[in-house]
């Protein structure tokens, strides 16, 4: 029998008080802006390698293309080696979940058992996330999503890859910071009015594969936050696709204030 998510969330939690003081450290010279905060090798390399071994097949998961992204997302974890939903929950564990909030200096955030656009990611070549802004809140609109967990599985994952994340905090006119998408690294990030976040174009002919988790709370981040769905913006470089997708961006924001809770309920969540 493979480890169980109380086995695997122990091992996180040993790692994350190792660095505990590096990763405070980190948030802090970066928590004014978007703050964020990675550790390395946060699980043994024999259990990463096992993860990203029982990764899906693209053909197994949900294809989301459009002018915003074009990635694969999976979701519904019961359809999956049981090893994968264990590992998401493990990052949900409550230990682990209050050490992060001390981390980033909160009071009190919360897992989400149905994982509304958590799961799996997996991009190939060619695939990307365009910068945007997450959905300000979870499934039923009564929490705000504060932070963003991606732990990256995919073995000898070189930065010329691509397939990395991209933090604005200077906004969209100005460069971003890119964290590669390392083998065996936890990324941590806030996520607010103000966080966009990208993922670069994969380069290579290979499949990145991401763990994906969002931690939520009763008051926001900001004292400025303000409901808003996920909100996606061209590069410099897409000044058409740019337009479209403003234009686009208001529509739905438009009809989310007619439909507090949407046309149609979403369909990436786990339903058990």
């Amino acid at each position: 029998m493979g480890k169980t998510r109380k086995e695997i969330s122990l091992l996180i939690l040993q790692e994350l008080y190792k660095e505990k003081e590096n990763l405070k450290k980190q948030f802090l010279e970066t928590k004014n802006s978007i703050g964020y905060f990675y550790i390395d090798d946060i699980l043994p390399k024999k259990l990463a390698l096992e993860i990203h071994a029982n990764f899906p097949a693209t053909e197994e998961t949900v294809k989301r293309k459009s002018l915003k992204e074009f990635k694969f997302t999976a979701f519904q974890m019961d359809r999956y080696d049981a090893l994968l939903e264990e590992v998401i929950y493990a990052f949900q564990d409550e230990k682990i979940i209050q050490f992060i909030a001390e981390i980033c200096d909160l009071e009190k955030i919360y897992g989400d058992e149905f994982l509304y656009a958590g799961g799996l990611s997996l991009m190939k070549k060619d695939n990307f996330l365009n910068p945007h802004l997450d959905n300000s809140h979870d499934k039923d609109r009564n929490r705000w999503r504060v932070l963003n967990l991606l732990y990256y599985v995919t073995p000898d994952w070189a930065f010329e890859n691509g397939g990395n994340l991209e933090i604005w905090p200077n906004g969209l006119d100005n460069k971003p910071i890119t964290i590669q998408s390392k083998f065996n690294r936890l990324v941590v990030m806030t996520t607010h009015q103000k966080s966009w976040h990208s993922v670069s174009k994969v380069e290579k002919n290979a499949t990145r594969c991401c763990v994906s988790n969002y931690y939520f709370s009763n008051e926001p981040l900001l004292v400025s936050d303000k409901f808003h769905v996920t909100t996606f913006r061209g590069r410099s470089s897409e000044k058409v696709k740019d337009i479209i997708l403003q234009v686009d961006n208001k529509l739905r924001s438009g009809l989310r204030k007619v439909f507090k809770k949407g046309i149609r309920k979403n369909p990436h969540q786990y339903k058990k």
